[in-house]
């Protein structure tokens, strides 16, 4: 199915959209990945909603992608006597590894770590940042905090740490257990949650040894003092404005969110933008215009995907969310201006062959108005250079592993269809048209241009452009060679 959109659409699922007819509905209308949040999801309904992905996917004869978001540590205070306690600014309390219910003075913190971690001038952020806490004066297994706004505390509300950096490492054992389930269903993204750093990432690396790509959610201050480095070790990115809106001032979240994209795509590392993007959407059958704009923001950003959560997961309308977020991405990529803001911030090819072939592939087939960029890709990297152009053309990722096809259905601009490997050069330019042909994305008369790997079937080694003409019975010729 060949989107008449570049950017791609992620949708999580859960009770509102896990039906296999449901999932049909959302990848007709404009879902290419779908989520499915393992903080909800039991190992049980994940393995039964990657099956209706799957019959889905082979009913309609495309890739289609599958993230599996993992929960990570999870921080929550204790419980009280009375189930809650009101509290007023210049409150004192202290947090404390006692595991008797606490008062108005005390509560158990069951996460020796955040003990360990915290030192005074620390904050405490509880309930969303609802009541944020001012540590002042810190001891062995307790820490003594000051009120300094919010009414009201009670039994197991979360906690966030925007100013401690915590020891431990980004998998729980509940997450280590579902990578285990999740890894032996066939899904091709992980994403991590609460990354701090870019050693949280090695664990994962090292339990899913490369059956997955690895996507990093960033929603913690720490990670984005550390993005580069985190940036060059992940899959992906995903810029999780949730818990990022609620550990940093929000007035930095939008710059934070340009940044990061700015990065990942001079990287050629995909990027995801979450949370709340059509929030409204979760009980109304129309968005807000603030979330129509910012559904538009992040496609004139250049974002590879943008995401739905309880929008598509729980809400009352997780169709027309879908159908909604398709018909924005639409509108804003035939904007006129929409293509000069991508190709301004176009990055500069990196000082390799395979990077220099991807980039002129795209100039060549801007100057030679070229019907589409055909890449035959085993691995998804000469894919990916291809999309790091972000080129005025469509691009069409042929690959003979259905694993990668999956893989970059998250990527921007890149239709993927899976097919035999060529058996030559003559047989690669006639498959290059034929699939054009047939995917919609070039007609009779028209040409392409085809980048791959010589010898064929090298995984990594691009190194080779064809100009190649569309017959008029979808077979294609050698137009230019060299």
């Amino acid at each position: 199915m060949n989107r008449s959109r570049r950017v791609k659409i992620l949708a999580t699922l859960g009770p509102a959209s896990s039906s296999r007819d449901m999932i049909h509905k959302l990848a007709v209308a404009g879902a290419d990945v779908f989520r499915i949040n393992m903080s909800h999801a039991s190992h049980d309904v994940m393995r039964e909603t990657v099956a209706a992905i799957r019959n889905v996917e082979d009913e309609l004869g495309y890739p289609i992608g599958i993230l599996c978001d993992i929960q990570g540590p999870k921080h929550r205070l204790g419980t009280f006597e009375n189930g809650e306690i009101d509290v007023a600014p210049g409150d004192e309390i202290t947090l404390d590894s006692d595991p008797t219910p606490g008062n108005n003075s005390r509560v158990f913190l069951p996460h020796p770590e955040i003990l360990e971690a915290m030192q005074p001038g620390h904050r405490l952020l509880v309930n969303d940042g609802k009541v944020q806490l001012d540590v002042f004066e810190t001891g062995n297994g307790w820490a003594k905090a000051r009120v300094k706004s919010g009414t009201w505390l009670a039994d197991r509300k979360g906690v966030n740490l925007p100013d401690s950096e915590l020891m431990s490492g980004a998998l729980t054992e509940k997450d280590v257990a579902d990578l285990d389930a999740v890894l032996k269903e066939d899904i091709d993204w992980v994403a991590l949650s609460f990354i701090q750093r870019p050693e949280d990432l090695a664990e994962a690396r090292k339990i899913c040894q490369g059956k997955v790509g690895i996507l990093a959610k960033i929603e913690k201050p720490q990670a984005v003092q550390r993005l580069d480095e985190i940036i060059d070790l992940a899959d992906a990115i995903m810029v999780a404005r949730g818990d990022l809106g609620v550990e940093m001032p929000l007035e930095q979240v939008p710059s934070i969110q340009k940044k990061m994209i700015r990065k990942c795509r001079k990287a050629g590392t995909p990027v995801v933008v979450a949370t709340q993007m059509l929030e409204s959407m979760i009980t109304s059958p129309k968005p807000t215009r603030a979330e129509v704009s910012d559904v538009a923001n992040a496609v004139y950003e250049g974002a590879d995907a943008i995401m739905l959560s309880a929008e598509s997961a729980a809400g009352d309308y997780p169709l027309e969310a879908v159908e909604t977020m398709d018909s924005i991405a639409v509108a804003i990529e035939k904007d006129k201006g929409y293509l000069s803001t991508i190709l301004s911030q176009r990055p500069e090819p990196e000082p390799t062959g395979a990077d220099a072939i991807s980039f002129a592939a795209g100039e060549i087939a801007h100057t030679l108005d070229l019907a589409a960029i055909i890449c035959f890709t085993a691995s998804g990297s000469t894919g990916l250079r291809a999309a790091r152009v972000r080129p005025d053309k469509p691009i069409l990722a042929l690959s003979p592993v259905r694993a990668t096809a999956r893989r970059l259905a998250i990527l921007w601009g890149t239709h993927c269809v899976v097919t035999p490997d060529a058996k030559d050069l003559d047989d690669m330019v006639d498959k290059a048209c034929r699939i054009a042909f047939n995917e919609g994305v070039a007609r009779p008369g028209e040409r392409i241009i085809i980048s791959a790997g010589v010898p064929l079937r090298t995984p990594g080694s691009t190194n080779m452009l064809r100009i190649a003409y569309i017959g008029s019975d979808g077979k294609g010729s050698v137009y230019q060679s060299k």
